[in-house]
């Protein structure tokens, strides 16, 4: 069965604001409960993933303005107050429609997001070619 193409501006979004696959499974976790206050110890058990891995994450959410950090901190100990989804309402729309199509097109967006990671894989490799002319 093949499905439709992702609709362009899907498309556009993913390429310009899913830096990875764990990126939009964080902020889809977020966008699932949003008024859920979001530490990387939280995520890291959601996501299986290292503790490290999942508070950058949290932080490249925040860094995007998908997410924000919550106030008051729920755990004082804690090296940084946690996450809450907030992406603006012009944003909100944008998830909420690569939310849709992720959950209907799972295998087209992910290989999307990994076409764009081996893409900029490639240009980074490029760049240190050796050139016969240099």
């Amino acid at each position: 069965m093949t499905h439709p193409p992702i609709p362009e501006d899907v498309r556009r979004f993913i390429l310009t604001s899913v830096p990875s696959v764990p990126f939009l499974e964080a902020l889809l976790l977020l966008r699932a409960d949003p008024a859920r206050q979001w530490d990387g110890a939280m995520l890291a058990g959601r996501l299986y993933i290292g503790e490290r891995v999942a508070a950058d994450l949290l932080q490249a959410l925040c860094t995007a303005g998908m997410a924000r950090r919550c106030e008051p901190q729920a755990d004082p100990t804690a090296s940084q107050p946690p996450c809450c989804y907030a992406p603006g309402e012009a944003l909100r729309e944008r998830i909420d429609r690569l939310a849709e199509v992720y959950a209907r097109q799972l295998v087209d967006v992910t290989h999307l997001i990994h076409s764009s990671l081996d893409r900029k894989a490639q240009q980074f490799a490029d760049a240190f070619r050796l050139r016969k002319d240099a």
